[in-house]
């Protein structure tokens, strides 16, 4: 990525419309096209240290919310950032990345593969920077004002008290919707995103609550869960509130130990149970 067009602002409100962009700079390197952000465009932020609970959900729900007609914006970053720009293309959508470095010195290198598929499937990759510029703290603050700005909506998946992703929002905040998804509330990595929610942001769950927030409609199916009797179906009951572990299953359902593993194992392999953890557990967000 070594010889990126320099692109004005002017070409980027060409693109967006009357929606404006909350940005002051002249104008972005660009490589790739624009045109994915004439639609209606989220970013998807988090942490890069990121669970696989998160990352699976960043992804599906990028995919979803291509498939609907979106463009997902996202700072090319690890963890959520790549799983969302990851569920874009699953579904042929459009999406754009934001680096904090130049071109020339992409950063972080894991992800320079995925940039470059990004572009072939018809979306970007911008920078504020120079293309021979290294990345450096304060540039990520920059790259994150960048992403909020050309966002008609920022969901933020997994972010601890202390996050990148906290930042984007709050450049977000005063002009476009903020959602948040909520998470256990004894831990550290979704502390951020329960800040959010008790600051005012927007509780979500999937990608039908950020299509509502935008006034679109999910083109995704509806699936129901089929109805379980039995232990399968108190394990469900159980798990339909909310994660659990082990031990509140158990007193949860009456189950043996052994009989609930069992039981749990199977639901697993069929794909309606996930595990989080040594011996936590939830109903599957796929």
């Amino acid at each position: 990525m070594d010889h990126p067009e320099y692109t004005t602002r002017e070409a980027f409100e060409a693109v967006r419309g009357e929606r404006g962009l909350a940005w002051e700079g002249a104008g972005l390197w660009r490589e790739g096209l624009l045109e994915g952000l004439g639609r209606p465009t989220v970013a998807i932020v988090g942490t890069r240290a990121a669970t696989p609970y998160g990352r699976r959900l960043a992804r599906s729900i990028a995919a979803e919310l291509g498939t609907a007609g979106c463009c997902i914006v996202s700072g090319l970053a690890l963890g959520i950032d790549a799983a969302a720009h990851e569920g874009a293309l699953d579904a042929a959508a459009p999406t754009v990345g934001v680096l904090g470095s130049g071109h020339g010195q992409f950063f972080p290198a894991r992800n320079l593969q995925l940039a470059e598929r990004m572009i072939a499937a018809g979306g970007a990759v911008l920078s504020p920077f120079p293309p021979r510029e290294c990345a450096q703290p304060w540039h990520f603050l920059a790259r994150n004002a960048i992403v909020a700005a050309l966002a008609d909506a920022v969901l933020v998946i997994e972010a601890p008290a202390r996050s990148g992703a906290l930042n984007t929002a709050g450049w977000a905040a005063p002009r476009i919707p903020v959602l948040a998804v909520p998470g256990d509330v004894d831990r550290a990595h979704v502390a951020g995103c329960h800040a959010l929610i008790r600051d005012g942001a927007i509780l979500a769950c999937n990608a039908a609550d950020v299509l509502e927030v935008l006034h679109l409609h999910s083109s995704a199916p509806v699936r129901e869960r089929p109805h379980r009797d039995g232990p399968p179906g108190a394990l469900l009951d159980a798990l339909s509130r909310g994660e659990c572990n082990l031990d509140d299953l158990i007193d949860a359902t009456g189950l043996a130990p052994a009989q609930a593993l069992a039981e749990l194992a199977v639901l697993e392999l069929e794909g309606v149970v996930e595990r989080r953890g040594a011996t936590r557990f939830a109903c599957s967000s796929g």
